[in-house]
């Protein structure tokens, strides 16, 4: 069955991290996504950046040399196909290229021209360099995490992908519905530091009405007894959260434990943690799981990468599937009439630069000329789109 974005067509124009993960999940959700990666690539193991492979699953890549007048023609003839350009250069970078918004966007003015940036288009650190840790500094969101002695980074979930991915694909998917609206397409500016801010609005609102700018002091960063994790016998933990009053009875009642003064008041907190601690540390995770099963006293195991597909929850729902031998999360969330699509494996750079091009409308010799100046480059091995046209 056809996904939820069959018909719009993305032009991504390869880099690190947040706009790898956008082409993906627009790819998965049946976008006809190309991505173009850098002729100097070709033959690079995972094209020089190993870590970054399984990002690249799910679409075909073409290798072009975009500093070339030739490889600049290229992208833009496919760019007035398209209906969506991603890019996650340094603010000034495209247009040096001479593939801005300007140009792109007097091509094809329907044109939803994506841009990811860590610091935004504009401010004083546009320019800067940075990574998912000083985003998520500067916007408060690392403030808040982890505990009191320090902070901890929250892997690179916060700015990189929560902040920043999402963010892009929630600005190109609303102004592709503004563009159906008005015919005229637009530049979406998404910066991974306001979307860690973003991230932040409810935590903002409580600010000084019932959270404390101290972290580990709140109800939901550690400081809260009844919503945190606790070690168990083996070693291992189990994370806790009943903050309704039934749900932390229906804990308490479990661990068979009662507490002089009442759920929310802080005075008691100190003597409630002890307790759950020393409490908690005389059983296996896996039998307090057990222990806790059909209740409502919200105890999960603390699952390591490699135990979580194997949940009986998430092996029932089909939230991992397996590719090029490992397993990896399917695409989020689920439609009834238009689900997602199974993930292909990741395309090593120019591997399919002969058939993109011909499915984006180049004549063979069209590609062959190409390939000889040297404006694209075919990866040796099969030609064939590595996902699906």
């Amino acid at each position: 069955m056809p996904g939820p974005l069959e018909g719009v067509r993305v032009v991504e124009v390869a880099g690190l991290g947040p706009v790898p993960y956008a082409g993906l999940l627009l790819a998965e959700l049946g976008a006809d996504v190309a991505r173009v990666d850098r002729s100097d690539q070709v033959g690079v193991p995972e094209g020089g950046v190993a870590p970054m492979a399984s990002l690249h699953r799910s679409r075909p890549s073409l290798a072009v040399d975009l500093k070339s007048e030739a490889g600049r023609s290229t992208v833009l003839r496919l760019v007035e196909q398209a209906d969506v350009l991603l890019e996650g250069m340094r603010p000034g970078v495209m247009e040096r290229l001479g593939l801005g918004p300007d140009v792109c966007l007097a091509r094809s003015p329907g044109l939803v021209y994506g841009r990811m940036t860590g610091w935004g288009q504009d401010g004083p650190l546009a320019s800067a360099a940075g990574h998912d840790i000083t985003y998520a500094a500067l916007s408060g969101a690392l403030h808040v995490t982890g505990p009191p002695e320090k902070p901890y980074p929250a892997a690179n979930l916060v700015a990189d992908f929560g902040g920043g991915t999402l963010f892009l694909v929630v600005g190109v998917l609303a102004a592709l519905q503004s563009r159906h609206r008005t015919g005229v397409g637009q530049v979406v500016d998404a910066a991974m530091v306001d979307g860690a801010a973003s991230l932040l609005t409810l935590v903002y609102g409580l600010l000084g009405s019932g959270w404390a700018d101290e972290r580990g002091s709140n109800l939901l960063d550690g400081g809260c007894p009844f919503y945190d994790s606790y070690r168990c016998a083996d070693g291992r933990f189990v994370a806790i959260g009943p903050l309704e009053p039934p749900f932390y009875a229906a804990l308490l009642a479990g661990l068979g434990v009662t507490f002089v003064t009442a759920q929310y008041d802080r005075s008691g907190w100190p003597e409630q943690r002890r307790v759950l601690t020393e409490v908690f540390a005389t059983r296996t995770r896996d039998e307090w799981v057990e222990h806790f099963a059909g209740t409502d006293a919200c105890v999960a195991p603390v699952l390591a990468l490699g135990e979580a597909p194997d949940h009986p929850h998430l092996a029932a729902r089909d939230t991992f599937v397996e590719v090029d031998g490992h397993r990896v999360p399917r695409v989020a969330p689920r439609f009834s009439a238009t689900p997602g699509l199974d993930p292909t494996p990741a395309r090593p750079a120019g591997a399919d630069t002969r058939a993109v091009l011909a499915h984006w409308g180049f004549g063979d010799d069209e590609v062959e000329d190409l390939i000889v100046s040297g404006a694209v480059a075919q990866a040796a091995g099969d030609d064939a789109l590595g996902s699906r046209p």
